[in-house]
């Protein structure tokens, strides 16, 4: 009886959607980081 009203769905779209997020959210991570690491200092910003 319970196995009747099991929704039968294809999660194939959701996992891959959920895959791109992912790797956009690391990608935006990542860019944040090289911008933090990349900033110039105030001693060399004066010279």
């Amino acid at each position: 009886m319970i196995s009747q009203n099991i929704v039968l769905s294809n999660w194939s779209n959701g996992v891959i959607m959920i895959a791109i997020f992912a790797i956009v959210c690391i990608a935006l991570i990542g860019i944040l980081i090289n911008f933090m690491m990349s900033g110039k200092k105030k001693e060399d910003s004066e010279k």
